[in-house]
């Protein structure tokens, strides 16, 4: 069984909410048929694997209705991004294909037999979780290339990866703090995967904060 703590409840709250908003922002640049979307399709499959895999607990185990909508409506908004940009016959228009170029399908089996190899305990469950928490870590790769590639960052994207990033920082904080109040247990993976993707981060936070003032904010070549 996956481990209690793995979607803690100082998590529930503030960065579900946070995660649910930038997905929120995500889904809203599409939606609203953006000629300028910078949205790479790309993580957004990621994210419905990320998902898929970590979610397999509501099968299993009911922590709470709250627990159980949010995980529902994350996979879902994941699945509608990702049917909008590959099928709608508008909004696949706005998709920038030649700048996504980054290959993300060779991130899913490292990240596989990383979990095969480090896990918290070798059942189907928990192996998959632990392969969606290093998964998670280097999914936002692919949309990080499309920014690098198209320079300019629009206020909904750059607001929509920001908070990707907020959420993955209050992570850390939520497992600093409970290390010192509880029982000070060490949780490596979720810990190394989140230092992972925070430092993925950082160089698109120096710059998008940066430029906050700015009417036009792009990224350096």
């Amino acid at each position: 069984m996956v481990e209690e703590d793995a979607l803690p409840k100082l998590r529930g709250r503030r960065e579900y909410g946070l995660l649910f908003l930038s997905i929120r922002l995500g889904a809203s640049e599409y939606f609203t048929i953006s000629e300028k979307s910078g949205i790479s399709l790309k993580t957004q499959e990621l994210y419905i694997v990320v998902f898929a895999t970590r979610y397999l607990d509501l099968f299993t185990r009911h922590v709470s209705y709250y627990n159980t909508i949010m995980k529902l409506v994350f996979l879902g908004t994941s699945v509608a991004i990702v049917w909008y940009m590959r099928y709608h016959k508008v909004v696949k228009q706005t998709y920038k294909k030649d700048e996504d170029t980054f290959k993300h399908y060779f991130l899913i089996p490292p990240c596989f037999v990383l979990a095969l190899m480090v896990h918290r305990a070798f059942n189907v469950i928990v192996v998959l979780w632990s392969f969606s928490l290093y998964l998670e870590a280097v999914a936002i790769l692919p949309q990080l290339v499309l920014l690098q590639q198209s320079r300019n960052i629009d206020n909904l994207t750059g607001k929509y990866v920001f908070l990707l990033g907020a959420y993955r920082a209050l992570y850390l904080i939520n497992w600093i703090y409970r290390f010192f109040m509880e029982k000070h247990q060490v949780r490596w993976i979720p810990w190394l995967s989140g230092l992972v993707q925070t430092a993925l981060y950082a160089d698109f936070f120096y710059y998008y904060i940066k430029s906050l003032n700015k009417p036009r904010k792009s990224l350096p070549v």
